[in-house]
């Protein structure tokens, strides 16, 4: 039998690439720390757990880059898109999950697969022998993460993400509140009522950003520097930037019709999505923070609904590293001066949880691929995943680098479909391309 490949890590990354590479019929072990060595963020020492958002962002397969990766995801039969479905939310057009319930399937099916094998306990060096992929995440323990710089040789980048609070359902004044999607977006009645909305007048919002700007924040430690990634921004951050930004970003107001006023528009507007199949926790969309436990209650009790709110969790943050790819990593996910070595998910310079769970797909197609005498290379760089690795691995400034979502921008440009009026023709464009493109790559 071949020999097994190891994964360090059971994240989305490592979870993914675990099913399929047994999948493929080559044995795999699954190493994980938790629950006997944790993080701050972790609670379980279950596979793809969720820390931060329970949404896997927008389902659109037509008009958006990620619903795109979800279809690919799908189509190469992923285990973390197949149970995100099992346990989907109404969200609107976005593709939200109960993440207990999520997690725990992740867990159950891997548990289940005969050529699995989940061993707990820390990795703390990278090893000379053997077929292994580095899927470690944002939170990579600091022996391992200290291993792979003496590695590399190369100083390990870091910026901090930050956690957004979850609210009590019950705790919300719904009187003041209401629920609607924006633009009323949703197939069901379900999806167009998918969020709670509180908002918030011209005083309300003035009064919240003078107590956002002036709260007691998380300090950095010697050493730390705070080199945000802009898709994942503290909200005091973004204050910090002009007292309109949060209004134009995750507060703004368009789309949205307030229920119990319907002829007064609101300045802004705070949203809350659903956070579990109950309905009984929503967390603040876009909300992540570092100000202290202390003054989040205080100042997030000052939005007009939630002045009675009881936190499930309040936010947090933490420091998030990732090696520079496009130096270290060739385009088979393998660190050049180790090819033994494969790195897939956050590690890698990607953002977000579908595309950490996608470049753990393409490891463990790869790595068992390998295993069984053949050489696949990646996706075209037309498809969702093909456009992340080219990107990762050699696309992006190397100076620059900073981790990156899927967006039609890492796409090449579809002949005669340029320009910002031509998106409903040129988004549909890119799709129907990417769509063929990895169908074919599939196949072959």
């Amino acid at each position: 039998m071949t020999d097994p490949i190891h994964i360090v890590g059971a994240g989305m990354a490592g979870s993914e690439a675990a099913w399929q590479i047994a999948r493929a019929g080559v044995p795999v072990v699954l190493h994980e720390m938790r629950p006997a060595v944790g993080t701050f963020a972790h609670r379980t020492g279950d596979c793809a757990e969720m820390v931060c958002s329970n949404s896997f962002r927008s389902d659109d397969d037509v008009m958006n880059a990620v619903g795109q990766l979800h279809w690919e995801m799908r189509a190469a039969g992923g285990l973390i898109m197949a149970m995100a479905d099992r346990h989907k939310l109404p969200a609107g057009g976005a593709l939200a999950v109960d993440r207990d319930a999520f997690s725990a399937s992740v867990t159950a099916a891997l548990r289940a697969e005969p050529l699995v094998t989940i061993q707990p306990g820390e990795i703390t060096d990278l090893p000379r022998e053997g077929r292994w992929i580095i899927a470690t995440g944002p939170l990579t323990s600091p022996a391992l993460g200290a291993a792979i710089q003496a590695e590399t040789g190369a100083d390990a980048l870091a910026f901090f993400d930050a956690i957004a609070p979850i609210v009590h359902a019950d705790t919300i004044d719904m009187g003041v509140a209401w629920r609607q999607s924006r633009y009323d977006k949703g197939e069901t009645e379900d999806e167009r009522t998918a969020y709670v909305n509180c908002p918030m007048t011209r005083d309300d919002y003035e009064a919240f950003i003078d107590a956002l700007l002036a709260a007691d924040k998380t300090e950095f430690h010697e050493g730390e520097t705070a080199g945000y990634f802009d898709g994942c921004l503290p909200i005091e951050v973004m204050a910090e930037r002009g007292r309109d930004t949060l209004r134009h970003g995750p507060m703004k107001p368009v789309g949205l019709t307030n229920a119990h006023k319907p002829a007064e528009k609101p300045y802004a507007v705070v949203q809350l999505r659903r956070d579990n199949a109950l309905g009984t926790l929503y967390n603040i969309v876009g909300f992540q923070t570092k100000m202290k436990y202390g003054a989040q209650t205080e100042v997030f009790r000052m939005i007009p609904g939630l002045q009675n709110a009881s936190f499930a969790r309040l936010g947090g943050i933490h420091r998030n590293t990732f090696l520079n790819s496009p130096t270290l990593i060739d385009d088979r996910l393998r660190l050049r001066a180790r090819p033994n070595l494969r790195f897939a998910g956050q590690v890698t310079g990607v953002e977000g949880y579908v595309e950490s769970a996608a470049m753990g797909l393409l490891a463990g197609r790869m790595a068992a691929a390998e295993a069984l005498g053949r050489d696949l290379g990646p996706p075209p760089q037309t498809t969702a995943m093909g456009a992340l690795v080219h990107h990762i691995t050699g696309g992006a400034e190397a100076k620059t680098f900073q981790p990156m979502n899927v967006n039609f921008g890492l796409f090449p440009p579809v002949e005669g479909r340029g320009g910002r009026r031509g998106r409903k023709d040129r988004y549909p464009a890119y799709t129907d391309r990417a769509k063929a493109d990895f169908a074919a790559w599939l196949a072959g």
